[in-house]
């Protein structure tokens, strides 16, 4: 059996991307590479880990056992390069849409005062833990939960939302809109990382279609085609301006939460210190 932690790594991005192209795009490799990965691995351990669908990838029940000690695999291996890196003065904070939106500049500023001779990387990892499942980053900035008991939390601040439409939406001349006016249309929603979820609507209001994409990217492509609106916090609407998107607020919606988060197995030195430094920001 000759496994290689490439193979690992395509797995896992596989499952938590949900599809080839997206965990190619993730890697930064080929999607032929990712399923070149994905076929030598299966044929090392001689079993069929994914089966594929037109729309969706699914686990084997061997893969569903293959995935779980790859997780732990990857997770030993990002605590050998912390302890490598021990002393060396990096710290990784990773974040699946947007960083600290408006905030993220004057973070960054108090980060060198705070923390002079610690280099700061801000990393985006769209994946429900934003990195810290597979040992990439060392702290998480999170606006919804990852279902992983090995992260824990606190909340920092709170954004308010925002609705982003095609500049030629019925709604785009108005200041603001309310939760009614958009589910008049579909709604593009990450169902994985993203922070909306039918919730937001009373089940009898809610938006006639739900658009499924996989990062901010996709879904700014999709409404600027007019096809959906999305709903998304302070955050995005200020980190990506893109020609024929705008941004109106949501004048019933509630706040998006913010949280700090880091692996409760391995937490990461100074946390104390970071995530204070985060929520000083919100204040």
């Amino acid at each position: 059996m000759d496994v290689e932690l490439r193979q690992l790594r395509c797995l896992l991005a596989v499952v938590e991307e949900g599809t080839f192209t997206d965990a190619a795009i993730d890697l930064q490799i080929s999607q032929a590479a990712v399923s070149r990965n994905i076929a030598a691995l299966e044929q090392g351990l001689g079993v069929r880990l994914v089966e594929r669908t037109t729309r969706s990838v699914g686990l084997t029940p061997s893969g569903e056992r293959v995935l779980a000690k790859a997780r732990r695999i990857l997770a030993l291996l990002g605590d050998l390069e912390r302890e490598a890196r021990a002393g060396t003065g990096k710290v990784r904070i990773g974040y699946a849409w947007s960083a600290l939106g408006e905030h993220t500049t004057e973070f960054q500023r108090r980060w060198a005062t705070t923390f002079p001779t610690t280099e700061l990387q801000l990393i985006r990892s769209n994946s429900p833990t934003a990195g810290l499942a597979d040992g990439t980053t060392d702290f998480a900035i999170l606006r919804r939960l990852p279902e992983a008991a090995a992260v824990e939390h606190v909340r920092i601040g709170a954004e308010k939302r925002y609705c982003a439409m095609s500049s030629d939406d019925p709604l785009a001349p108005r200041r603001s809109v309310t939760l009614a006016q958009i589910a008049e249309r579909p709604v593009a929603m990450d169902l994985r990382t993203g922070s909306t979820t039918l919730e937001l609507w009373p089940e009898h209001g809610r938006p006639p279609e739900v658009i499924a994409i996989h990062d901010v990217d996709d879904w700014l492509t999709v409404i600027g085609s007019g096809a959906a609106r999305g709903i998304t916090g302070g955050s995005t609407a200020h980190q990506y301006r893109r020609r024929g998107v705008v941004y109106r607020p949501v004048r019933d919606a509630p706040p998006v939460p913010v949280y700090a988060a880091w692996s409760k197995k391995d937490p990461p030195r100074n946390r104390e210190e970071v995530v204070g430094l985060m929520a000083g920001l919100y204040e």
